[in-house]
């Protein structure tokens, strides 16, 4: 199908309330667009035509997007101009504007500061669980009963309570599912709110790659060494089992 090129002709501006400016990190990544903004509004402009359909700016709080025509803004398919197009604005790249700052870490749980947290959110995509976590004391009679076949492709490691177990196919025990994300595991159905950050916590927190980073749905995480996960089998998990009660 031929473009529309009057659609692409379209020039796209918006504007977003100055309080809920922690929310474009979610669109921090898109080089073309152009940021500007006084004490209560920041304006940004430069969008394509798929980027102002999208879902990522339909699910920014506050947003308004506006069509250019001769000096004047309209709100998408309206045919009564809103208002004058700002002038004196001092434009700049969203990527150069919008810094992520983080704070020293804090030993295995941290939050971003308060102008940019880390959160999860439901995904738009299911990805293949990669990880299982489930209470030994729910598991602890079913691991005997299970042929050999099915633990020597697994490794798994103990966290307080619980047993995480690592590798496919997974054990069908009770407990919460993980997909991998570069370094990351999280909550089977969720995602980052902002997709830069996938990349900027691993420079951050496993810049040598040597570790998990285990995530809960409320934006903490666990940091776990890649060395302390060992093959499973009936026997190791007997060992352990027989540590843990000697403890």
């Amino acid at each position: 199908m031929a473009e529309d090129s009057s659609e692409r002709l379209k020039e796209f501006w918006a504007e977003i309330p100055r309080k809920d400016e922690y929310s474009l990190g979610s669109i921090r990544d898109w080089k073309n667009i152009q940021i500007a903004g006084d004490e209560e509004i920041i304006w940004l402009k430069g969008f394509t035509a798929e980027q102002a359909v999208s879902s990522e700016l339909k699910q920014l709080p506050n947003f308004i997007l506006y069509e250019l025509k001769n000096g004047l803004l309209f709100r998408r398919n309206a045919l009564v101009p809103s208002k004058k197009v700002r002038t004196a604005l001092l434009w700049n790249t969203i990527d150069k504007v919008l810094k992520l700052n983080f704070p020293p870490s804090n030993h295995n749980f941290f939050g971003i500061d308060e102008k940019i947290q880390v959160h999860l959110k439901k995904g738009e995509n299911e990805f293949p669980a990669m990880a299982l976590l489930c209470s030994i004391d729910d598991i602890k009679d079913k691991i005997a009963e299970l042929p050999k076949f099915k633990l020597e492709k697994l490794q798994w490691m103990i966290v307080d309570d619980q047993a995480l177990f690592l590798g496919t196919p997974l054990l069908s025990f009770p407990g919460k599912t993980f997909w991998m994300k570069e370094g990351h595991l999280l909550p089977s159905g969720f995602d980052f709110e902002f997709k830069n950050l996938s990349s900027l916590l691993q420079k951050k927190y496993n810049k040598d790659a040597d570790k998990w980073l285990l995530w809960n749905e409320d934006g903490s995480y666990l940091s776990i060494n890649k060395d302390d996960f060992r093959k499973l089998s009936v026997s190791s998990f007997r060992l352990t089992q027989k540590a843990r009660e000697w403890m």
